[in-house]
């Protein structure tokens, strides 16, 4: 390897923990910030508008990731939440990646993720009152809001203004 490919390497690694880190911090302070709205049973989570960030850089996959399980960790839900939250994202993120070719069902995964997963939790673990269902549809319905009528639009701006992400 010569030292012009090995240090194109490096910025390029460079580059995608620099992405991950801001990723994940702004989801963080998001969520944190604006936490009593991020959690329970009839939550939206505004930073989940940053799902639609996969579809830019595959280095908002580990972000969404750790920005959830930070966030997680002030949870009024503790380690499931931490584990199933951050499981879900996880999840999503990957989903969103695989669409990122199809604009209009890129926010689809975090929706379907959280709306199964987290609706689950609340319903075995947390016991909610209220059907697994409508656990499950009422996590939806938050990342239908945070996903489609804040991400859906951040991701057409960002298509714009290619330059802050260099595209996929």
């Amino acid at each position: 390897m010569s030292d012009r490919s090995a240090a194109a390497a490096a910025a390029s690694r460079t580059r995608f923990l620099l992405q991950a880190a801001v990723i994940g911090a702004a989801y963080a302070a998001l969520t944190v910030a604006l936490a009593p709205m991020g959690y329970g049973p009839v939550q939206i989570r505004f930073s989940e508008a940053l799902a639609v960030l996969p579809c830019f850089t595959p280095a908002a996959i580990p972000g969404l990731f750790v920005g959830c399980l930070v966030s997680n960790l002030v949870s009024p839900y503790g380690l499931p939440d931490l584990i199933c939250g951050s499981a879900a994202s996880l999840l999503a993120a990957c989903g969103t990646w695989l669409l990122r070719r199809r604009r209009l069902l890129a926010p689809l995964p975090p929706v379907i993720a959280n709306a199964l997963i987290i609706g689950a939790m609340l319903y075995y673990v947390y016991g909610i009152d209220a059907s697994l269902w409508a656990n499950a549809l009422w996590v939806g319905c938050g990342q239908l809001v945070a996903c489609y009528g804040l991400g859906y639009p951040l991701m057409r701006l960002l298509e714009r203004h290619s330059g802050i992400f260099r595209l996929q």
